[in-house]
């Protein structure tokens, strides 16, 4: 089991950068895929991001590639989402989820474990 609590988000101007960082608690840490979600009003929950458990691997949703950065440090029990040139529609309570299943990176369904979330919102 690992706990997750993340946090970075604010509010902020188009273009500009934010960095969110999601730490976990206990020895298995290293052992899970990292997930980011997003969530705006009246949407549903998306997938923003993820990173496999050595790092190694790093998967995108299309809105965000190029834009967004995945990153983790074991060491350290961490992962961070850096996003840069943010707009508008990035705006949503951001939360990183643990999972132990890789292929199924892009699936909230398959993260059992989750963070309370961060809440980004970039205005024009």
């Amino acid at each position: 089991q690992v706990q997750l609590v993340d946090s970075g988000g604010r509010a902020v101007q188009a273009g500009d950068s934010l960095r969110l960082s999601c730490v976990g608690s206990g020895r298995t840490f290293s052992q899970y895929v990292i997930g980011w979600f997003r969530q705006a009003p009246g949407l549903d929950r998306e997938f923003v991001a993820a990173i496999s458990h050595s790092g190694i691997n790093t998967y995108y949703a299309d809105s965000v590639k190029g834009r967004f950065t995945i990153s983790r440090d074991n060491a350290k029990n961490m992962v961070f989402l850096q996003m840069d040139n943010l707009k508008p529609e990035d705006t949503g309570h951001y939360t990183c989820a643990a999972s132990w299943s890789e292929p199924n990176y892009s699936r909230p369904s398959f993260y059992p474990y989750w963070g309370q979330g961060t809440q980004v919102i970039v205005s024009s």
